[in-house]
């Protein structure tokens, strides 16, 4: 069993650390639901178990950041977790992208098979 709000606080704090001023929502992801921390903090303060099976926690939970970061909910096969996504931030020249497919090694990022083209 997991306590909702003890995973939050932690996984705040885990990577780059966010404070409760860095929060600008909480809610769902369409935007149409959403509470304080303060209120928050009273929901999520409840045991749920995190194993296999389904997911308990609404799939659409998100907690946004100042900075654009987005936690959000993750499952696999009903075990769950926060997730987040790292902000878009476009380069002032981007690069061109000269191939989007590499058959000699998986797993390439653009950046690597675009490198040495």
């Amino acid at each position: 069993m997991t306590n909702l709000l003890q995973e939050t606080i932690d996984y705040m704090q885990s990577g780059r650390p966010y404070l409760v001023s860095d929060i600008v929502f909480i809610g769902s992801l369409d935007g149409q639901y959403s509470c304080t921390w303060d209120e928050f903090c009273k929901l999520a303060d409840v045991e749920y178990d995190d194993g296999y099976g389904w997911q308990e926690v609404a799939s659409d939970l998100i907690i946004q950041f100042k900075d654009g970061t987005q936690m959000y909910r993750e499952e696999y096969d009903g075990s769950e977790s926060w997730a987040s996504n790292i902000p878009f931030i476009k380069a002032p020249v981007p690069k061109a992208i000269k191939r989007l497919v590499c058959r000699d090694t998986g797993w390439l990022s653009l950046d690597a098979m675009n490198r040495e083209v």
